[in-house]
């Protein structure tokens, strides 16, 4: 069966940084467009980065952009969430997310998250 898990979430001071993993099994990754998300309690799910299977295409928030770097590497079936200068409004529950062949919104299995606190 698909399984996503997260790893690398933390503790970080305003200006640092964090690297987020997710690693995937259950199906063959190259082949699927996958994406970070985050949600805050109270507010709703935003979409940080998506990725195509190749990892040729990415998408970035306004957000993020500039700040964040999503990559994957295909061989260990594992994607990424590079996160530089970190902000206080970084603080969130962090999810990786299996998209479709075509769309790294067409979601159907999430991870059970990771949660990144930036904080000084």
């Amino acid at each position: 069966q698909v399984q996503l898990v997260e790893l690398g979430g933390g503790l970080a001071q305003p200006g640092g940084s964090l690297r987020l993993s997710c690693v995937a099994s259950g199906f063959t990754f190259r082949d699927y467009h996958m994406s970070w998300t985050r949600q805050v309690p109270g507010k709703g799910l935003e979409w940080v980065s998506g990725i195509s299977g190749g990892g040729t295409d990415t998408f970035y928030a306004d957000s993020v952009k500039g700040r964040f770097t999503i990559s994957r590497d295909n061989a260990k079936n594992t994607l990424y969430l590079q996160m530089n200068n970190l902000k206080s409004e970084d603080t969130a529950l962090y999810y990786c997310a299996k998209g479709s062949k075509y769309y790294y919104r067409e979601v159907d299995y999430w991870g059970q998250g990771t949660q990144v606190d930036v904080s000084s």
